[in-house]
């Protein structure tokens, strides 16, 4: 598989949304009708807080944006929790009518320059405007994982059973650099989530943190597109045929850097989705999107 970059298809500076001001990042695309789709993503207000929004786009189309968000679809949580400091997008489930919005919450540390846990949210609107379900995270601080970096959760209904893949904290370097790699998680309501601490993606040499996974199933093969950091983000890929055991094969990943412009420095947060026989990634570059996300496409 080989990608070809469309370039830049949502730019914050474009967006013209006071709440916003700088950022568009993570990206997550879900489909609405013939060739649109609906990509959340969350930018960031004038306090440096991540809040999530949405551009319609045609994805023959995609540089034209037919529907912005007016507001934030999920507000910030209250003052104390674990997202009063930030909502970001990781993954949506349309399951019974409902649209399931799995996201990280961003709290600020002290001894720790951050906090990021996953929680999750629900729409019954279509997606316009969602709800929390609980005022605490999905996938808190246990035994076995005690940091508060439990986050960037991927989620499939698969076969009648919940299964996510998510970002789990394994150490703390010093105030500003925490190590995570990627875990695997089983649940029977989409909601509470049994853990075991079962890694599937870890680190190799030289590398810190195992970021945003993102797994489709395709002819009963499990493949994963995530991102890897030693100085900085590169996009790889694995695969694995029972969602538990993973392959690394980061050269078939066949996306780098550009050699000069908003991806020439960094590439990560993809999100990598199927539409009529065809996949799309959607994806950040330098800065952790603060020039927007970009658009590749499948090459046969």
């Amino acid at each position: 598989m080989k990608w070809l970059k469309k370039g830049i298809i949502i730019d914050p500076n474009k967006l013209n949304l006071d709440w916003i001001k700088t950022h568009a990042m993570v990206p997550v695309a879900d489909y609405l009708s013939d060739n649109i789709f609906r990509v959340y993503f969350s930018g960031r207000d004038k306090k440096n807080r991540s809040l999530i929004a949405y551009v319609d786009i045609d994805i023959k189309n995609p540089s034209k944006m037919i529907a912005i968000s007016k507001q934030p679809v999920l507000g910030l949580g209250k003052l104390g929790c674990f997202d009063d400091n930030g909502v970001t997008p990781s993954w949506i489930v349309n399951y019974k009518n409902y649209k399931y919005l799995y996201y990280i919450g961003w709290n600020k540390g002290a001894t720790v320059r951050m906090h990021i846990v996953a929680g999750l949210s629900i729409s019954n609107n279509g997606g316009d405007s969602f709800q929390r379900v609980l005022n605490v995270p999905i996938l808190d601080r246990t035994h076995e994982e005690p940091y508060t970096l439990n986050t960037g959760p991927c989620v499939l209904f698969d076969d009648g059973h919940w299964r996510m893949w998510y970002v789990s904290g394994v150490e703390w370097v010093h105030h500003d650099l925490p190590r995570y790699n990627i875990k695997y998680a089983e649940s029977n309501d989409g909601i509470k989530w049994k853990r075991d601490g079962h890694i599937c993606i870890d680190f190799k040499k030289g590398e810190n943190a195992l970021a945003r996974p993102c797994v489709i199933k395709e002819d009963k093969i499990y493949k994963m597109w995530y991102s890897y950091k030693g100085s900085a983000y590169r996009i790889g890929y694995a695969e694995s045929n029972d969602g538990l055991y993973w392959q690394r094969k980061d050269n078939e990943a066949n996306i780098d850097i550009s050699k000069s412009g908003w991806d020439s420095e960094m590439i990560e947060y993809s999100f990598v989705f199927k539409h009529k026989n065809k996949k799309y990634m959607l994806y950040n570059g330098n800065n952790y999107g603060y020039d927007g996300i970009g658009l590749a496409v499948e090459e046969k």
